[in-house]
């Protein structure tokens, strides 16, 4: 890969990131409004916050790895996503001491479809940029 690929590639990950953020949390949006679901305001924001800086930061480290030593790529692919596991079990936890209990269950499931779909986008878009 050439230096100039890799800062485009590194931006295409990042819009595309925040492109399914912003598509996730209106769905989320809409949702409250046609159901009346107050509950998954705070919800949304943590997850859209958590899926925008992961995001941020990965494209950005990917860049920074790519130009220096490439060979070290699988490190980061493998270190990105438990990072991301580590980090998105200490929001949960953070979540579960500011809200408590009964707020949980709606923050998880909020949770869990922003991460799932954030980590598919990962595995994908970093799956086609490896095997070109």
């Amino acid at each position: 890969m050439e230096l100039g690929n890799i800062d485009k590639l590194s931006w295409e990950y990042i819009r595309h990131q925040l492109l399914l953020t912003v598509t996730l949390t209106s769905l989320g949006l809409i949702a409250m409004r046609v159901w009346f679901l107050d509950s998954l305001l705070w919800p949304l924001i943590v997850s859209a916050v958590f899926t925008i800086v992961v995001s941020f930061a990965s494209g950005l480290v990917w860049r920074r790895v790519a130009k220096q030593s490439p060979d070290s790529l699988p490190t980061f692919y493998t270190a990105s996503s438990g990072f991301r596991l580590l980090l998105g079990l200490a929001v949960m936890f953070v979540y579960y001491l500011v809200a408590g209990r009964p707020a949980m269950l709606v923050f998880v499931l909020v949770f869990m479809a922003f991460y799932i779909v954030s980590l598919a986008h990962h595995s994908a878009f970093f799956a086609r940029v490896m095997n070109k």
